[in-house]
C-alpha cells in the first residue's frame, strides 16, 4: 500500500508537519500506516535505526489515547521502541526528541473540532519539511493484517506505561533559562479549556513567581483557535477582566503550540503582534514570518532582517534556515496564530535558551509578561510602542479546498494586470483601487489605502479563510466582515 494512495482513499491528508482527517476516517489501520511510512522514510535516511526509539504524546481529544495506541504499534512493526510521554504540549514532546535525538510522534488536531484529529510527524532535528513529506507519500508499507479488524481497529490496542521526562525538561527549559523572579508580582488568570498546556503553564508561571488564578477549566474538548478567537473567549477574557485583578489573561490552543495573551483589559493580542513583542524581547537580529502577519514587523524597525514566507511552519523553518545560513543570529520566526519557533540559540542575562524549530505557545507568553515586568510597563503599553497596523481575521467553515482553490485561481492566471482587473472588480467598490495582487500563499491584495486583504484556504481544514489589515482595529474588522460576506456568496 503507498501513502500517497491512502490519502486519496481515506481522506486523511497532509495539513501542516502531519496528517490530519476526520475522526471516523483515521481508522487504527490508516493511522498505523502512517506512521509506519514516516518510519521507513526515517530508516531510509538514518534518522533511525532498529531498536531506536520513537516518542509518543498526544491532546486531549477523546479520539488520541486510540490514535497513539496505533502509532506505537507501527513503532513496534517497524523494529523501533515506542515511550509514552501521555498528554504534553506538542513542543515539550519535540523539544525532548531533540535534546535526544529521537523522532516523535504527536496526535493532535491542534485547533479544530474534536471530530477531527491529526499526527505530527517530527524529526530527531525538529519538524518535518516538505521534502520530508514527499518521502513518506511515496513510501509503500506492508501491514500486518492480522492485528486489525474488519472495522481497520487494531485487535490489541497497547501503550507502554506513561513517562514524564518530557514534561519535566520542558518545565525546566524555561524555569533555567529565566530569572526566578521574572514573573513576581504579576497576577495572571490561567484560561486553562481543554488546553493540554494547562499545567505547563500552572507549573511555569508559578515557578517563575506569578500569582496566578486558574480559570475555564474543562473536561469536554474546547476548540479554542488562536487565530480566529470565537466570540464566546472574547466575552470570557472581557468578564474576567473587568473585576480588575489581574495583569494579563494568558491561555494556549488545544496541543500547546500557539498562544493566546491578553492584557490587562482582556484583550487578547493578535498572534502577529504577540510574535513581534516576543522577538524584541528576546533579542532577535532576524526575523521569519509568513506573508499573512502584520507588516509593522516592518515598520518597527527593530530587526535587521526579515523575511516573509508561505504559510505553515516548515516554510518558515526553511526561511529561518537561509537566513542563519548567511551567518546572523539569533534567528526566530512567528506565524499568525502566535506560534513561535527559535533557530539559533537565545542568550539572556548570562543563561542561553536552546533552539527549538517547532511552534511554542509557553516562550512568547513567559517573554511578552516578563518584558513587560522588566520594562515597568503595562502588557498594553508594549504593543503601543508599535505602529499602528491592526489585523483580524475569520474563516468560511465547512468550505472545501477544492472549491476554494478553484475560487482563487480567477485572481491568478499568471497575468499582472488581469489578476489586478479581476481583483478591483469584487474588490475595489469596498475597498478602493488595487496597488498590488501578491500569489506567494493564495491571494494577497494592498489596496492604494495601504490596506491589506489576504485570501487562502486553510492548510489544516476544509475552511477558506480572510486576513485583512488596516490602520484601525474597527477597520480590520469591519474589512473581514465584507470579505466573509463576499467569500460566503463563493459557495452559493
Amino acid at each position: 500500500m503507498k501513502i500517497d494512495d491512502l490519502m486519496a482513499s481515506s481522506g486523511v491528508k497532509f495539513g501542516t508537519s502531519g496528517a490530519r482527517g476526520r475522526v471516523v476516517d483515521m481508522t487504527d489501520r490508516v493511522c498505523f500506516a502512517y506512521s509506519l511510512g514516516f518510519l521507513q522514510h526515517l530508516r531510509s535516511t538514518g534518522a533511525v535505526v532498529a531498536g531506536g526509539d520513537v516518542g509518543i504524546a498526544g491532546d486531549y481529544r477523546p479520539s488520541s489515547p486510540r490514535i497513539m495506541a496505533a502509532c506505537a504499534a507501527a513503532v513496534r512493526a517497524a523494529g523501533c521502541r515506542p515511550r509514552n510521554f501521555g498528554g504534553i504540549p506538542t513542543p515539550a514532546l519535540a523539544a525532548f526528541g531533540i535534546a535526544e535525538r529521537m523522532p516523535t510522534l504527536m496526535v493532535t488536531g491542534s485547533h479544530i473540532p474534536d471530530d477531527r484529529n491529526g499526527i505530527k510527524f517530527n524529526l530527531p532535528s525538529g519538524e518535518i519539511l516538505k521534502d520530508d513529506e514527499a518521502s513518506i507519500r511515496a513510501q509503500t508499507v506492508v501491514l500486518p493484517e492480522a492485528h486489525f479488524a474488519a472495522d481497520g481497529s487494531l485487535l490489541a490496542p497497547a501503550l507502554p506505561m506513561e513517562e514524564d521526562a518530557a514534561f519535566a525538561a520542558y518545565i525546566e527549559r524555561y524555569l533555567r533559562f529565566f530569572p526566578t523572579d521574572w514573573l513576581a508580582g504579576l497576577r495572571v488568570g490561567l484560561y486553562e479549556h481543554s488546553s493540554v498546556a494547562r499545567d505547563a503553564f500552572h507549573a511555569l508561571l508559578t515557578g517563575l513567581g506569578a500569582e496566578v488564578t486558574r480559570l475555564g477549566r474543562a473536561d469536554t474538548f474546547i476548540p479554542v483557535d488562536t487565530e480566529a478567537i470565537r466570540p464566546e473567549d472574547v466575552q470570557l477574557a472581557a468578564e474576567w477582566a473587568a473585576g480588575g485583578q489581574f495583569d494579563a489573561l494568558i491561555s494556549a490552543d488545544g496541543d500547546g503550540d500557539r498562544p493566546l495573551v491578553a492584557d490587562a483589559r482582556g484583550e487578547w493580542l493578535r498572534g502577529d503582534i504577540a510574535g513581534i513583542l516576543c522577538a524584541r524581547e528576546l533579542g532577535a537580529a532576524a526575523v521569519v514570518t509568513p506573508v499573512s502577519s502584520n507588516t509593522a514587523l516592518e515598520r518597527s524597525g527593530w530587526f535587521d532582517a526579515v523575511l516573509r514566507t508561505r504559510i505553515g511552519s516548515p516554510y518558515v523553518i526553511a526561511g529561518m534556515q537561509t537566513l542563519r545560513a548567511r551567518g546572523l543570529a539569533p534567528v526566530v520566526g512567528y506565524e499568525a496564530n502566535g506560534g513561535f519557533l527559535i533557530e539559533t540559540d537565545i542568550e539572556l542575562d548570562g543563561q542561553r535558551l536552546p533552539a527549538l524549530p517547532t511552534r511554542d505557545a509557553a516562550i512568547v507568553a513567559l517573554t511578552i509578561l516578563g518584558g513587560a515586568r522588566r520594562r515597568g510597563v503595562p502588557v498594553a503599553a508594549l504593543t503601543e510602542a508599535l505602529p499602528a497596523r491592526f489585523t483580524y481575521s475569520d474563516r468560511i467553515k465547512a468550505f472545501p479546498t477544492e472549491l476554494s482553490q478553484e475560487r482563487l485561481a480567477a485572481f491568478a492566471t499568471g497575468d499582472a494586470d488581469a489578476d489586478r482587473n479581476a481583483v478591483a472588480t469584487v474588490f475595489s467598490g469596498a475597498f478602493g483601487p488595487v496597488a498590488s495582487v501578491d500569489h506567494t500563499d493564495g491571494v494577497r491584495i494592498t489596496f492604494d489605502s495601504g490596506e491589506v486583504a489576504h485570501l487562502r484556504p486553510s492548510g489544516n481544514a476544509p475552511e477558506l479563510r480572510a486576513y485583512t489589515e488596516a490602520a484601525s482595529p474597527d477597520r480590520a474588522r469591519d474589512m473581514n466582515r465584507v470579505c466573509m460576506e463576499i467569500l460566503d456568496g463563493w459557495r452559493r
